[in-house]
């Protein structure tokens, strides 16, 4: 499975000295009524801890706060927690611009009325997606800051029309953990090392880790992760978060530094199913520099409005046991989750015959796509770079490897290097073989059962961040959707000693609006999921 990677930093809380002593001092009598004390504002994390888009746009539509508050407590959160206190390391880069955008929002508001749904809601997007402001866009490498691209990203492109504020950019794990084979997830030379915002010492996952830890500790209302095998789902999991990973082809990759073409999509990540298919209202759209997407042309839906808390009656469940972490408390928390769709309604088919084995060379089919991607990729950038190819990041890294190879290498860039064309045969039948198996696999589960979606755990517990052996994985079921490019949404189903875990929906092209519908209803019945606590280790 392909995540994106991460470098273990020293952890250290920063601990403050005893408080002053406080001398009591008699209060003199009063000689005329003494007015009752002002109550205290209250903090800005009031306004955004915990908050849904609802919970952030009901106020600002009655005037009671404004697009310019909320990205003053964000700003104020992110300056508690992630450069401060426990370093969570989640944001690579703010937007300088990100209060005077609010600022025209709240006038636009006043005079004209509302774009919709996200006007003015701060959102982090993960530093692959390309913004043509005065934010770097570099995947967490050195090597691309100053190359900026000459125009938004689609899916930027969307969001900004939408009213959003791009509040900063989320760390992750460099080029999207594409680098090294020994990589640990959430680190990159720019970003540091992003932590797990529930347990500190442990893996945010990858390679969407800083848009994980920041929405978990509540630094943005949403933020938009990229997943080419897991880079959505496992950092959701590891953060108790919903992420959904779309089917390729519902979203526009133009504008997002890419791994692979056949697999890579873009995707929400929020605290609750309603607001990713929020988010996934506004993303999904077809857009003409991304050919793939004229694939979705009237499969695109209103994804809110098939959300019910009713939505598993009568629904079949398939349960995909061989692709389950056997962790036995982990198995233990899916079975809970599991009675609960039984609970509500679900007809559960316990187990169905699907395996993610036998599908070991998909990191070949990676590294022909990366080739040609990277190419097309820094073509596009124009006079902004001189690096034009996998070949010339090698050599700016090992030239530069003070700062881009301290912890580990870059075996994978120098595997890419060598492979052929994408016109060549052995790619070809490679990308057919495996794409055959997997759909094949779901596919024929869902119509031998007759199943609305399959069931599976997203991944083990967070492991510790480990730069000596690099990721300890400990079992993820990301990979069959992500190879047949079908949807794959996790969704939190509790805790195992205070580490998140969460159950995986995944099904056929396009299942979107089902499997949000099946998450919706589980969600509302579990209710899972809880605020991080920032401990430095697992009790």
């Amino acid at each position: 499975m392909r995540l994106l990677a991460v470098a273990f930093v020293a952890l250290a809380l920063a601990c403050g000295g005893p408080p002053e002593p406080v001398h009591a001092v008699p209060a003199p009598l009063p000689t005329q009524p003494v007015p009752a004390p002002r109550a205290p504002a209250p903090p800005p994390e009031s306004l955004v801890l915990e908050a849904t888009i609802a919970d952030l746009a009901t106020p600002m539509a009655a005037g009671r706060t404004s697009a310019v508050a909320l990205v003053d407590a964000y700003l104020a959160r992110i300056g508690e927690l992630d450069r401060r206190g426990p370093e969570l390391h989640a944001i690579i880069e703010l937007n300088p611009e990100a209060r005077s955008i609010a600022e025209a929002l709240d006038r636009e508001r006043a005079e004209r009325g509302v774009r919709g749904p996200l006007h003015g809601i701060p959102i982090v997007i993960k530093d692959n997606i390309g913004t043509a402001d005065r934010m770097e866009t570099t995947a967490g490498s050195f090597a691309l800051v100053g190359a900026r691209p000459k125009q938004d990203a689609h899916v930027v492109a969307r969001l900004r029309a939408a009213g959003a504020v791009i509040l900063g950019k989320t760390n992750l794990s460099e080029w999207a953990n594409f680098r090294s084979s020994r990589a640990t997830s959430g680190w990159s030379a720019r970003g540091g090392q992003t932590r797990n915002p529930y347990v500190l010492d442990r893996t945010p996952c990858g390679s969407s880790s800083g848009a994980g830890t920041a929405i978990a500790a509540s630094l943005a209302a949403g933020a938009i992760g990229t997943e080419t095998d897991g880079s959505i789902v496992c950092p959701s999991a590891m953060s108790a978060l919903v992420g959904l990973k779309p089917t390729v082809g519902l979203v526009s990759r133009s504008g997002i530094i890419p791994i692979a073409a056949s697999q890579d999509t873009a995707g929400p990540m929020t605290r609750t199913v309603r607001d990713a298919a929020l988010l996934l209202n506004i993303l999904a759209d077809e857009d003409p520099a991304d050919p793939r997407t004229a694939e979705s042309r009237g499969k695109r839906v209103d994804y809110t409005k098939s959300l019910s808390e009713d939505g598993l009656r009568g629904a079949r469940i398939g349960v995909a046991r061989k692709t389950f972490a056997k962790h036995p408390e982990v198995v233990a928390n899916i079975e809970a989750a599991i009675a609960v769709l039984k609970e509500r309604g679900a007809i559960i088919v316990d187990p169905v015959d699907v395996s993610d084995r036998g599908f070991e060379k998909e990191e070949d089919l990676l590294l022909f796509e990366f080739k040609a991607g990277m190419a097309a990729y820094l073509a596009s950038l124009g006079d902004a770079t001189k690096l034009r190819s996998v070949a010339d990041l090698v050599a700016w890294n090992e030239a530069n490897k003070d700062r881009e190879l301290p912890l580990f290498g870059q075996e994978l860039f120098e595997r890419a290097v060598k492979v052929g064309p994408l016109s060549s045969d052995e790619y070809k039948q490679l990308k057919a073989d495996l794409q055959r198996r997997a759909r094949s696999q779901i596919d024929g589960a869902l119509a031998k059962h007759k199943l609305d979606a399959l069931l599976s755990v997203s991944a083990g517990p967070p492991w510790v961040i480990d730069v000596v052996n690099g990721d300890n994985f400990t079992g993820a079921s990301s990979s069959l959707p992500a190879i047949a490019g079908y949807p794959n949404v996790n969704v939190p189903s509790g805790f195992v000693h205070e580490l998140p875990i969460g159950i995986a929906l995944f099904g056929a092209a396009y299942s979107e609006a089902t499997l949000l519908r099946l998450a919706y209803a589980y969600e509302q019945a579990s209710h899972a999921r809880k605020p991080p606590r920032f401990l430095p280790h697992a009790p």
